[in-house]
């Protein structure tokens, strides 16, 4: 097990239009190759919102307008102390043209009902209905990268109201 800890904050935005969403299709040389939602680090010292934000208009080219916070998913590597949390966002409105040449891949309008037939990696596949669901939601798991193994892994939603 790891004696030093490290925390690192990322953003997912899924960006919705009526009964789509905005994907990306990434290549294997980009990492976490398949089909996902705009995301990245969050920059210091930028706040967690405005870094998903901007994450959405680096990778798209949209300027989202409409944003709501849709829950945590973190995960915890024992073998090298680090600590991943991503803060989730969906976006229902927006300003813009898409990218002609995106930096993280093609970009694609999917029905939000066909997304899953895409490939994409299982801890999106797994994430991605709760997007659309009521409230907000907390994923957290432990992983072992040198067993290559999930160790625990929890899952709250929350209620609006």
């Amino acid at each position: 097990m790891a004696t030093q800890l490290e925390y690192k904050l990322y953003t997912m935005c899924m960006v919705q239009d009526k009964d789509k969403v905005l994907l990306i299709n990434r290549p294997d040389s980009k990492g976490f190759p398949g089909y996902i939602a705009p995301g990245g680090k969050v920059e210091f010292p930028e706040s967690i919102v405005q870094g998903a934000i901007r994450e959405v208009k680096e990778e798209t080219g949209l300027t989202v307008t409409e944003i709501v916070y849709k829950g945590l998913a973190d995960s915890c590597d024992i073998a090298t102390g680090e600590r991943y949390m991503v803060f989730n966002y969906l976006a229902t409105s927006f300003a813009g043209e898409l990218l002609s040449d995106p930096p993280e891949g093609e970009l694609l309008w999917v029905p939000i009902d066909e997304a899953l037939n895409l490939p994409m990696q299982d801890w999106f596949k797994r994430r991605f209905p709760l997007f659309f669901q009521p409230g907000t939601f907390e994923r957290s798991s432990v992983w072992d990268s040198v067993g290559r193994r999930t160790l625990s892994e929890t899952v709250r939603t929350y209620e609006q109201g």
